[in-house]
């Protein structure tokens, strides 16, 4: 069987793609790689690209039709460094953090929140999918 290489893209889904907009660039810092006015915003993270669908449209679409229901999960790494400023900068831009998990080591930890239309996203440090292996 051939070998699968990376996730190249990644979707979400959302209800207001403005306020989508706001969150990605402005909260979280994306750079934005394209945009189509009242259906889609693509995103850079690192090498990779988040796909931020407007839902009502795509699930409509005549061509490749996708979409979800229902609130997505995505989760950001970050350096061991930067995981206590990415905290303190969520909660002083007024971002929710829902819950934070201290896994079996102490040194993987992650940070949850919520976007404007309820996907969950997740902040984490290095290394916690390595040790499952």
């Amino acid at each position: 069987m051939p070998k699968l290489k990376c996730i190249l893209e990644t979707a979400l889904y959302v209800k207001n793609l403005p306020a989508a907009e706001k969150f990605y660039s402005q909260v979280l810092g994306l750079p934005l790689l394209a945009k189509q006015k009242g259906r889609h915003l693509f995103y850079w993270v690192g090498r990779d690209v988040l796909l931020i669908f407007y839902a009502p449209k795509t699930l409509k679409d005549k061509t490749t039709p996708h979409g979800a229901k229902g609130p997505g999960h995505l989760a950001f790494e970050v350096s061991q460094k930067d995981y206590g400023l990415w905290k303190k900068y969520l909660t002083k831009n007024r971002v929710k953090i829902v819950e934070e998990v201290i896994w079996k080591k102490p040194n993987f930890r992650s940070i949850y929140f919520r976007d404007p239309s309820g996907n969950l996203l997740e902040i984490a440090t290095p290394g916690i999918w390595e040790k499952i292996k």
